[in-house]
């Protein structure tokens, strides 16, 4: 599988190994050499994957091209010379897929690559996991309201107030949650 893959590295003769070593797979290279603007270039290129070296991190200069380069939206690999347990921790706290110290070795490259590939997918379907059980739970909790809005309003019992939704939503071409949205605004409005 061919990537667009972007090299965020300062120094050409470094930027020009890597790129040699990633040329026999296939993949498309973009080198940015300098990190003003990153956020913007990387959003513009949209690359499959980020690589970014650096020879010594500082904590703010590894925070903003940790967020620049968009870990949340692509794996971002990041190639430190030297580092301390608190930068570690910063940058896996940002997202980085993966963070290799003793810098970019261009025969690691693509073993690097493939391992923040995979650990970027692996998070991104726990994120996606996480939101929808927060997204059903956050439904349950309004439907439960909304038929205990029913149950006093018409005095039925739980399993007919929501038998009543179902039906309703049913009839209304409308999902059980929205209906339930729509009773909890109306009983807000008339009390």
């Amino acid at each position: 599988m061919q990537l667009h893959i972007v090299i965020v590295e300062p120094d050409p003769t470094r930027a020009r190994l890597v790129i040699d070593s990633l040329h026999p797979l296939g993949h498309q290279v973009t080198v940015i050499s300098e990190s003003a603007g990153l956020a913007r270039r990387v959003r513009d290129i949209a690359p499959d994957i980020v690589l970014i070296d650096m020879a010594d991190p500082s904590r703010d200069t590894l925070e903003e091209m940790a967020l620049a380069s968009g870990p949340m939206d692509r794996p971002v690999a990041f190639f430190v010379d030297r580092t301390d347990r608190d930068l570690t921790q910063q940058a896996i706290e940002a997202g980085v897929s993966a963070y290799v110290i003793d810098g970019l070795q261009p025969d690691r490259v693509a073993a690097v690559m493939d391992a923040a590939i995979a650990r970027f997918q692996m998070f991104r379907r726990m994120r996606l996991e996480l939101e929808t059980t927060r997204r059903a739970l956050e439904e349950r909790k309004l439907i439960d309201r909304a038929k205990g809005i029913l149950m006093k309003a018409r005095g039925i019992s739980e399993d007919e107030a929501y038998a009543l939704m179902r039906r309703t939503a049913m009839d209304q071409g409308r999902k059980v949650a929205d209906l339930a949205a729509a009773i909890v605004t109306a009983a807000g409005l008339l009390s």
